[in-house]
């Protein structure tokens, strides 16, 4: 029932004849695009949880953002030391790559336990960028980023995921901005399901099978915790070995192309996908 892949969330065959996007499909992007402006994404995750290397991914660059205020003005970083550098965490200001500037992205630092501060930012910034006139000063997506990590623990235990991002999904209502989970690092969790099977099944036979046996274990004792909160997420994705170069967010995006409800805004995603062709083509063929 929670188990929502990617072809569950309304992501057609690929097995079409994929054809490149016609002429008319470029000027309908680059119409959309002089509306809408940029995609912005609110970020939502705890330091060490992976953002920064998803943000990588997707732009299809290894540099690190430019941040700027509110105001528009370039934060100068290089004079920052890397810890005072993750101290830096105003929702408002606007991380942009130079390798894919059609993106604004904004940093939550994530909930702590007992601290309902962030929360009551992430919910006033969601309240204020939905009353703006502007589509591009408008809020299209949120992600919000769980690390996997700290669930190398026994798989029954009650509670894997902390009180503070569960009140994220029971108190905050998000409107029509649709929330997706990114969990990181989830091939530590394919290694306990490893040595589960390892017991019990040849090495060759443990190894195909535990990607498998951990996605399952998680949702069928984990994830309904999400989905049955007040404001469950439109989808999640798991996302594995994402320090190794040759590693994509193929899943993220063609996730998010899903979810998103409004067809303009999907066009506008998916028109920046310079990494992802294959994406840019399937949804030229459902237009």
């Amino acid at each position: 029932m929670f188990a929502i892949s990617n072809c569950l969330l309304g992501l057609e065959s690929k097995s079409k004849p994929a054809t490149r996007p016609s002429t008319d499909d470029d000027h309908r992007a680059k119409k959309i695009r002089e509306k809408a402006g940029r995609f912005r994404v609110l970020v939502i995750g705890r330091a060490n949880a992976g953002k920064t290397t998803i943000l990588q991914k997707v732009c299809n660059t290894t540099d690190q953002p430019e941040i700027f205020d509110s105001s528009g003005k370039n934060i100068k970083t290089s004079v920052i030391t890397p810890t005072a550098l993750r101290g830096i965490h105003n929702i408002e200001n606007e991380l942009v790559f130079r390798s894919n500037p059609g993106f604004i992205f904004h940093d939550s630092r994530g909930f702590e336990a007992g601290c309902t501060s962030e929360l009551d930012t992430v919910n006033r910034f969601i309240a204020e960028r939905s009353k703006e006139p502007q589509l591009s000063s408008q809020l299209h997506i949120i992600w919000q980023v769980i690390g996997t990590l700290k669930y190398c623990i026994p798989m029954d235990d009650e509670r894997p995921f902390t009180a503070a991002e569960l009140s994220f999904f029971s108190e905050c209502g998000t409107g029509s901005v649709p929330v997706v989970v990114l969990f990181t690092k989830f091939d530590a969790l394919e290694d306990k399901a490893y040595g589960d099977l390892a017991k019990h099944y040849p090495h060759e036979d443990a190894v195909a099978q535990a990607p498998a046996r951990a996605v399952a274990d998680f949702e069928n004792q984990h994830l309904p915790r999400v989905y049955r909160l007040k404001y469950p997420p439109k989808g999640h994705v798991y996302l594995r070995d994402l320090n190794k170069a040759e590693t994509d967010c193929r899943e993220l995006t063609e996730t998010i192309a899903a979810v998103l409800g409004d067809d303009n805004l999907r066009r506008l995603f998916v028109s920046m996908q310079k990494n992802n062709l294959q994406l840019c083509m399937e949804y030229a063929i459902k237009r």
